[in-house]
């Protein structure tokens, strides 16, 4: 079977297709080596945390560019499901610190094992890209986003 000439439309077509398996493949729940569903907004916090054990809610804001409300919110559910610990910063008695509950290391662990089986072949091609293809995915990923950032 012959492939089709590349063009624009057909790329866009494509991207839109794998805009959809990346939000579907994104939105479906897992354990990772626990008994509770964790989303994946829920995950990539413990990941935040278990990569930075004792960062504020500001803190785990910031490093994860969203509100300060939404990492409230998924602390809460991941506080109820016994996934993360809430303490008081010794040196600052206002300041709540966040860590990973023996569960939350857990599935921190677990999620970092998933990627290594499942991210393994794509990694390895994609870290085997010219720098030249890098800085294209680069300039191309840049405008995107600041396409996007213009629709809000």
């Amino acid at each position: 079977m012959k492939k089709s000439a590349l063009s624009p439309y057909s790329l866009a077509e494509k991207f839109s297709r794998v805009s959809k398996l990346w939000r579907q493949f994104n939105s479906r729940p897992r354990r990772f080596g626990t008994e509770t569903e964790l989303s994946g907004s829920e995950i990539h916090l413990i990941e935040a945390v278990g990569q930075n054990e004792d960062l504020s809610v500001t803190d785990l804001a910031g490093r994860l560019g969203i509100t300060k409300g939404a990492v409230s919110q998924t602390l809460k559910k991941l506080e109820i499901k016994d996934i993360i610990v809430k303490k008081v910063d010794p040196a600052n008695s206002s300041r709540t610190m966040v860590g990973l509950s023996t569960k939350g290391k857990v599935a921190y662990y677990s999620h970092l094992q998933w990627h290594e089986e499942l991210d393994g072949g794509f990694r390895d091609y994609f870290f085997s890209l010219p720098q030249d293809k890098i800085r294209f995915l680069d300039e191309f990923l840049s405008s995107l986003e600041q396409f996007l950032k213009q629709g809000d």
